[in-house]
């Protein structure tokens, strides 16, 4: 278990009423292991599903490879035999005095202890037209449905931004054979986050997946039919009217905080918690896509809306409630995703440029689908992270190589120990250790070249 060295027996103190609001990943978790761990009351209030689904599966039931119910990894009677009150209603107002809330049928739910894990928002930035109907984002599970109502006998989707939803959406229109235009400010495909050579690689990949990318451009405004409905985009630079029946607004995501911001909770860009996930009001906590860390780790995010850090939030809250302090660490920077047919991997610092600080070895296959780059320092050639394209590397072999500030050479001469299945996939050594030695020529020692040789004589 993630925290393996606490106790996991039950506490004995006496029963309090813990409500979260928000039934994602987050929220989840927290009810989860506070019920592992307490007889505590629970209580998750969402007024967007009545169960909860794995939210990242979101693309894979509108292009029909699972069902709603496939991605809910609880059966439906889970929460009851658990005791883990679910109530469907929104939250409209948090009395941080009473200890109430309001709720959106009149209903009022009272809490000793209460957890925000409210998830994100799609950005809007006042965009002229964002609100008509056939204009969405890809976040919850009614951006789905959105999606769906306007999909039958749609021509053509306009999808403005990039970034992994940008992507998301595309690809899902795309299996449906529905065209897709995308407008994105960048000038490569997330250059804000990717580097270069691997933003050009997935620029052309796009276009080579027959969707009509335009890189550079923003979008202007969005066409009312005269009905209420997005009939076009206006492309801010060129004045181009580009007809379409659906509007992708993905241009990232915020913290939906917008409605506590007179609260009394301190907000900057999310709801500002510490290391133990605490907000500045009595028994308050924040957890997952809202939360903000005033004590950021290095190499990390202030908010990080990531899969995996809102279920490390969700365990940790619940030891600090049941009274077993333990402050949350995120560890090691890690993300994965995929670029339509490319799959994307990257461990540690791998930042869109690269500062003063670090090195770079990178290697792209003639083929355009496949890329290694591994980054290290200019003092003492410690690795310090991965950017994987096409390519799966090992979890574990990656973080053990990164926390142990391993030399780059040592690494290069182990590389095969991070390959994800070497009986069935094609490995390059090789050609990663060539692009060290070509950069690296006059710095390495004799001792390292023979051991390299070596290694490449091996591979051969």
């Amino acid at each position: 278990m993630f925290y393996a060295y606490i106790q996991h027996h039950k506490t004995n103190e006496n029963v309090s009423n813990i409500v979260i609001i928000g039934n994602g990943i987050s929220g989840i978790s927290a009810a989860r292991w506070v019920r592992k761990l307490s007889d505590h009351t629970i209580t998750v209030i969402s007024s967007e599903t009545d169960h909860f689904f794995s939210r990242t599966a979101l693309m894979y039931i509108y292009m029909g490879h699972m069902r709603y119910e496939d991605t809910k990894p609880y059966e439906d009677w889970f929460w009851k035999k658990n005791r883990i009150n679910l109530v469907n209603d929104h939250v409209d107002a948090i009395g941080f005095d009473s200890k109430q809330l309001t709720l959106r049928s009149g209903k009022t739910i009272s809490y000793d202890k209460l957890v925000l894990a409210l998830g994100s928002k799609s950005n809007m930035f006042g965009w002229p037209g964002q609100d008509l109907d056939a204009v969405g984002g890809l976040y919850s599970f009614q951006d789905l449905e959105k999606m769906e109502k306007h999909s039958q006998g749609l021509k053509r989707a306009v999808i403005c931004g990039g970034g992994l939803i940008g992507i998301e959406m595309a690809e899902m229109f795309h299996s449906r054979h529905i065209p897709v235009t995308m407008l994105v400010r960048e000038q490569s495909y997330w250059d804000n986050v990717l580097p270069l050579e691997e933003s050009q690689m997935i620029s052309q990949h796009i276009l080579d997946s027959d969707i009509d990318l335009r890189l550079g451009v923003n979008l202007g405004e969005i066409k009312d039919d005269g009905n209420g409905k997005a009939k076009s985009v206006i492309v801010k630079e060129t004045g181009e009217e580009i007809p379409c029946g659906y509007v992708g607004l993905t241009a990232g995501v915020s913290p939906n905080v917008g409605w506590l911001k007179e609260s009394g909770l301190n907000i900057g860009r999310g709801i500002q918690v510490n290391s133990h996930l605490e907000t500045n009001m009595p028994d308050v906590y924040a957890i997952g896509d809202c939360a903000e860390q005033t004590d950021v780790k290095p190499g990390r995010r202030g908010v990080e809306a990531i899969w995996y850090t809102g279920r490390m939030m969700g365990e940790t809250v619940a030891y600090n409630i049941v009274g077993k302090p333990v402050a949350y660490d995120p560890g090691l920077w890690f993300n994965s995703a995929k670029f339509i047919d490319i799959e994307y991997q990257v461990y540690g610092e791998v930042p869109g440029k690269l500062p003063e600080h670090l090195k770079t070895i990178y290697w792209q296959h003639p083929d355009g689908d496949k890329s290694i780059r591994i980054n290290y320092h200019v003092d003492d050639y410690t690795v310090k992270g991965f950017n994987l394209f096409g390519i799966r590397y090992r979890h574990e072999v990656c973080k053990k190589w990164i926390l142990d500030n391993t030399h780059i050479e040592e690494v290069l001469q182990n590389l095969g120990l991070a390959n994800f299945d070497p009986e069935f996939y094609e490995e390059f050594e090789s050609n990663i250790i060539n692009v060290y030695n070509q950069t690296e020529s006059k710095n390495i020692s004799l001792k390292t070249k023979r051991g390299l040789s070596k290694v490449l004589s091996f591979l051969k």
